[in-house]
């Protein structure tokens, strides 16, 4: 409940001045009707920024907002940031105004009618790692000490099964179980969506190394990647932020001397590329990482970036 009550403290000044039930119906739409915590972060803070953009240029009630407004916001904002940023902030705003209209808030919905900034991504900026370079990684974790075993069952979950680091971070014990001789994995994937998947044989050994060394093989309702306590060099029992995990992989890529700049997504998208690079299809890798298109697994794939590399190499001086 805190991470709902939250918003109330950011209730913007021109909804506040709306009276009780915009103010209600605001904070409704973040508490309601968005269920995944990320996306509720992100329209908040898009509906903070924009009401605060709206009373610096003089707009002091909400019934006048008008499509003008939001269409020089967004264009103001195309100058300072990417078009993926401008694109989201708009959504935000048009989901945001359609509730408040249905409240009867607002008459009309002042959004509905801007257009967003054109924005064609054929190829993903996530970093991909070489497969030499993601082993390399890997072999340098000393697996002596339980962080050592968590660190390395991580990487290796989402280079093996291409995890999502949210998907990742919020497994239990209970989500790695035994399933005809082999072991599984259970995700909690965007949507709500469950998704299973069998373990590659390096993924198992990593796994059963970790439970067993942290001893949590008795306690399946327990996270499965947990915090780390240097004072008592166990495992805290709470989940490892995603925060956390990002600084992990900074770490870990940095003793293993790898100058590529990795992020949580990096590994997914390894595993997805090498994958592919060694005959796997498209619409099996679609099936694997969970994508709903293939399309969204395409950003994944960096195989064409080496034929380009191949053939800078061609010019000859």
């Amino acid at each position: 409940m805190n991470q709902l009550v939250v918003f109330t403290d950011r209730t913007p000044a021109l909804i506040a001045a709306a009276g009780e039930r915009a103010s209600y119906r605001f904070f409704e739409f973040f508490t309601a009707q968005i269920r995944n915590p990320n996306t509720r972060r992100a329209y908040a803070r898009a509906a903070v920024e924009f009401f605060d953009w709206l009373t610096a240029h003089g707009v002091s009630q909400i019934t006048a907002i008008e499509s003008v407004h939001v269409a020089a916001y967004i264009e103001q904002l195309q100058k300072a940031r990417s078009a993926p940023t401008a694109k989201l902030r708009l959504a935000a705003l048009r989901h945001l105004f359609d509730w408040m209209v249905i409240g009867q808030i607002m008459p009309t919905n002042p959004a509905a009618a801007v257009r967003g900034p054109r924005h064609i991504v054929r190829r993903g900026k996530t970093p991909v790692l070489d497969p030499a370079e993601a082993r390399q990684l890997i072999d340098t974790i000393d697996t002596t000490t339980v962080i050592g075993l968590r660190d390395r069952a991580l990487v290796g979950l989402m280079v093996y099964s291409f995890a999502r680091i949210g998907a990742a971070i919020g497994m239990r014990v209970e989500d790695v179980y035994t399933q005809n001789r082999r072991l599984w994995l259970r995700l909690q994937e965007k949507g709500g969506k469950q998704h299973a998947m069998p373990c590659h044989h390096n993924l198992e050994t990593y796994l059963h190394e970790y439970i067993d060394g942290a001893g949590l093989a008795n306690d399946p309702k327990a996270v499965l990647f947990q915090t780390y306590s240097r004072a008592t060099g166990q495992l805290t029992g709470n989940p490892l932020p995603q925060a956390n995990a990002y600084e992990m992989l900074q770490r870990r890529a940095k003793s293993a001397g790898i100058t590529t700049r990795v992020g949580n997504h990096t590994f997914r998208a390894t595993g997805v590329t090498a994958y592919l690079k060694n005959g796997g299809t498209l619409e099996k890798a679609a099936q694997m990482a969970n994508h709903a298109s293939t399309r969204t697994t395409q950003l994944y794939d960096r195989r064409a970036e080496e034929v380009t590399l191949d053939e800078v190499e061609r010019i000859l001086l």
